[in-house]
């Protein structure tokens, strides 16, 4: 194995993490970010209330998307595979 074949590896690597990661991020950012705005015009500053919705809401996402990340896993695992 090469230099540039160890690049690209953990290069695809990479991509294929935040190519998952990035919807489930997103989702939570954007609950906290509408519990935030909830929590200022209500004057509720309870720290915990932002957890729950966010768990909530990223496993949903997660359930949601769980297809296409088995999809992806599955063609990136056979590429690895393959080159070995």
């Amino acid at each position: 194995m090469t230099a540039e074949t160890a690049i690209d590896l953990i290069r695809n690597t990479l991509m294929i993490v935040l190519t998952i990661a990035v919807p489930l991020l997103l989702a939570g950012m954007m609950i906290g970010l509408v519990v935030s705005l909830f929590q200022s015009v209500t004057s509720i500053q309870d720290q915990t209330l932002t957890f729950v919705p966010k768990i909530i809401i990223i496993v949903v996402v997660a359930v949601i998307l769980m297809p296409w990340m088995i999809e992806l896993l599955t063609a990136f695992t056979r590429e690895m595979l393959s080159l070995f």
